[in-house]
């Protein structure tokens, strides 16, 4: 009753500890980031078929210890000597062993699970195995002895050879062949169920996981307890054949905006020692608007046959724009474009610069040939004038004129004298006058 007093305890120390708190044991199994729509139903999942309670449906058979033997003088394989379940059946398999192998009845209870040779023979020599069994916490123990039969009663006794123990006795005498383990998992049958127990856990955003707010308390007993703000208490629900199936997700129905944050299933098991923890990301997500339904031409609700518009939509909100961050390569391709029009630019640009420079040498060109048309035709007349006789009285005439030049002077005296009509067309008759180049170089000069 004590012992019984004191396990309740520390189950009750467990269940009112922080989440942040557990034993060092607890692991994170899985974690996830979920998202659903406002208003549907939300379905956060944590199974486990290593919390199914199966007592019932066992009748206490998940705990088993069998004694085999191998190495026996007479050769073969290993072989089943007897076996009980923690209900209290004993079954001794070999004709021979019956009333001759003994396990103590109350096994599962104090944890005593020796085996009994009432009168040992040299048949019973060999490499005995004590296995325990928990089928409901997954475990499995095994210890081994082995036994030695002598004929001699000073060589009986029991030494350990460093890895099992060796039991020497003498033929005929009763062998105790020793298997002991207390630990509660194979004792405190009574207790499995309360020290089995599930507790959800909601962190809201920006909350730390020490300060988690506890939302259920389930225990393998039925014993239920809800916790949790009033706005999600009654929304929030695990199904009631949990433990029974191993599953004991969480459903929130309907899913609301201010239940966003993280959620956390602690699945422990004390008596099994077993500690596990799954987390969820709970994200809240705006309900989908469905289009609405399509009037028919022969409703009568539209003579037009279109749609009308949806009332159910909100009005007067502005369009929001987004802005997708471009990629690098849609820098370099407009970089691209930037430098194919300035290279355009510089092309166009060297071609008129080309082009005036083009025109303005043969506006030159154009104003040399004129200037040297008309020299040739004051080289022309001056020729003429020198040939005519009879202005030399008019160029023996003392005209005291200052001029600048020699050139100023000549043209004033021709000026003065009055010259025959004649035309001379020196483009067609140069060939007459071959020196006529020579003496313009020489005038101009």
């Amino acid at each position: 009753m004590e012992l019984q007093s004191q396990v309740l305890l520390w189950e009750l120390v467990l269940l009112h500890m922080p989440s942040g708190s557990l034993p060092a044991a607890s692991s994170v199994v899985s974690e996830s980031t979920v998202s659903w729509a406002a208003g549907a139903l939300a379905v956060l999942r944590c199974q486990s078929p290593r919390m199914v309670w199966t007592q019932d449906r066992l009748h206490d058979r998940q705990r088993v210890v069998h004694w085999d033997l191998s190495g026996s003088p007479a050769g073969g394989p290993a072989r089943r000597l007897v076996d009980m379940y923690s209900a209290g059946e004993q079954r001794v398999y070999g004709p021979r062993d019956h009333g001759r192998l003994l396990l103590p009845p109350s096994a599962f209870h104090d944890g005593n699970f020796s085996l009994l040779i009432r009168a040992v023979e040299y048949a019973d020599e060999g490499l005995y195995t004590c296995n325990l069994h928990h089928h409901y916490c997954h475990l499995y123990e095994t210890l081994a002895v082995r036994l030695e039969v002598t004929d001699n009663p000073q060589e009986a006794g029991a030494h350990w050879d460093g890895e099992k123990e060796v039991l020497v006795v003498e033929r005929g005498a009763p062998a105790l062949l020793t298997c002991v383990n207390r630990e509660h998992v194979w004792t405190d049958r009574h207790l499995e169920e309360a020290q089995q127990v599930v507790h959800w856990d909601r962190q809201p955003p920006g909350v730390p996981h020490d300060r988690a707010d506890r939302l259920l308390d389930l225990y393998a007993s039925g014993e239920r307890r809800a916790y949790g703000p009033p706005f999600l208490r009654d929304r929030v629900a695990v199904g009631v054949d949990a433990f029974a199936r191993g599953d004991f997700s969480l459903r929130i129905d309907p899913l609301e905006p201010a239940d966003e944050g993280t959620y956390s299933c602690h699945l422990h098991h004390h008596y099994c020692g077993l500690h596990e923890r799954r987390i969820f990301h709970l994200r809240v997500t705006e309900p989908v608007a469905e289009p609405p339904p399509r009037d028919s031409p022969g409703n009568g609700s539209s003579h037009s046959g279109a749609p009308g518009p949806d009332s159910t939509l909100p009005r007067g909100r502005s369009v929001i724009n987004v802005i997708v961050p471009e990629g690098r390569a849609h820098f370099f391709q407009q970089l691209g474009y930037v430098l194919a029009t300035l290279l355009l630019f510089i092309l166009l640009l060297i071609t008129v610069i080309l082009a005036t420079r083009q025109r303005r040498r043969g506006g030159y060109q154009y104003s040399d040939k004129k200037s040297g048309k008309s020299k040739g035709k004051d080289v022309n007349l001056a020729e003429f004038a020198v040939a005519t006789g009879d202005q030399a009285v008019y160029r023996s005439e003392d005209i005291q004129l200052d001029y600048k030049n020699n050139i100023l002077k000549e043209r004033a005296e021709l000026g003065h004298t009055p010259l025959p009509t004649k035309n001379i067309d020196l483009d067609k008759d140069v060939h007459l006058f071959p020196w006529l180049p020579v003496f313009r170089k020489e005038y101009c000069k």
